[in-house]
């Protein structure tokens, strides 16, 4: 008999490659989401990308009964119902902690009642605040939080306690978390919830802090969504790309196959039980360079990105992936290369319609003092 598999929040851009990748390996595929506006536009329809193989229960992740339904004849759990955003969580306070904080809680409360053999929480980098970084003398610190002076006089670069700039590394999992946004908070608390709960309980648990995940089916008229998916909405309305500060942080882009694959690897390996996990690319990029790389893949060089000067309250300057703890007991390998991604994500673009939302979302945070 297959193993059944119960995704929250399966219908949504990373949850639906999920299912693709758990349905061809073989395995029965549950969904449970709420179909959220922001996510899928108005009306709530079921995803046309999401395989009829699939069962779709339409409900919230708070709503006890539902969840309770969800599990039924389920094996194993990947808990991805998330709200997503950093810039939006400083804002939707009540929402986001709801959700995301509230929403794990009540699925956790469904499991010590009926527990699974796994379950994988998605987690993410964000909770890590600033990465790793290496002092002239080569001593290894976390970075800190940038002060507002700092920030006022657009001087992005972390430095040291004599001014010397910073370098960024890799960061791994064993780096402290440091909490910059409410997004980042609920994450943590996902994440720490699960393991918690999980070894009280011996639920075998999995938490996989994504990076930067890009590919098909993201929300495009999301302006909260990922970085690309932001772009791809400017570049697709004829709009240049907005970037805060000066376009030289460095993050870590990752493919939404290579993820899919990384947290079916989860579900599998033995030995990532009460483990958490990076997941990554282990490559890095500016975001000035990304916004590059896109405009020459779409032929739309004349769109220059923006370079606003502005920094957004609850963001990080560096922030890149340590993955060799996904690889050494995951067997995670990255296989999708960022030039390979770009073109089948331009390739899919051609179909669609974005509605163009950053300046209103750029308005928002504006109005309550949350870009400087």
């Amino acid at each position: 008999m297959n193993r059944r598999v119960l995704i929250t929040g399966g219908a949504g851009f990373i949850g639906s490659h999920l299912a693709d990748e758990l349905l061809d390996q073989g395995y029965e595929v549950r969904v449970l989401d709420n179909l959220a506006p922001q996510v899928h536009g108005p009306g709530c329809q079921k995803p046309s990308y999401l395989s009829p193989e699939i069962e779709l229960l339409r409900g919230d992740v708070r709503n006890r009964e539902m969840v309770r339904q969800a599990l039924r004849g389920i094996d194993a759990v990947f808990h991805f119902a998330a709200m997503v955003g950093v810039g939006q969580s400083m804002y939707e306070v009540a929402e986001y902690t709801s959700v995301n904080n509230e929403g794990t809680a009540n699925l956790l409360q469904a499991l010590i009642e009926k527990p699974v053999e796994r379950l994988v929480v998605a987690s993410s980098m964000s909770l890590y605040g600033e990465g790793l970084y290496r002092t002239a003398d080569g001593t290894l610190v976390s970075g800190n939080e940038r002060s507002l002076a700092q920030l006022k006089s657009r001087d992005w670069e972390l430095r040291d306690a004599h001014g010397e700039i910073l370098t960024p590394l890799p960061t791994p999992e064993t780096k402290p978390p440091a909490l910059a946004s409410v997004y980042a908070l609920s994450k943590f608390d996902q994440e720490q919830l699960c393991l918690m709960l999980g070894r009280a309980y011996q639920i075998s648990t999995v938490a996989l802090r994504f990076f930067n995940v890009y590919g098909t089916r993201q929300a495009l008229s999301n302006p909260y969504t990922g970085v690309l998916a932001i772009f791809a909405s400017r570049f697709l309305n004829g709009n240049a790309p907005l970037i805060f500060e000066d376009g030289l942080q460095q993050r870590d882009f990752v493919s939404v196959y290579d993820v899919a694959r990384a947290a079916r690897l989860a579900l599998e390996s033995p030995d990532a039980a009460g483990r958490v996990f990076n997941i990554g690319s282990g490559q890095h990029y500016t975001i000035k360079e990304l916004a590059g790389r896109m405009s020459e893949v779409l032929g739309q060089q004349d769109l220059v990105a923006e370079i606003s000067g502005k920094y957004r309250v609850g963001d990080i300057r560096h922030c890149f992936a340590d993955i060799h703890l996904a690889r050494t007991i995951l067997g995670y390998e990255p296989r999708v290369s960022l030039a390979d991604g770009l073109l089948e994500l331009v390739t899919w673009l051609e179909g669609q319609v974005a509605e163009d939302r950053v300046d209103q979302a750029r308005a928002e945070l504006s109005t309550r003092g949350l870009t400087v």
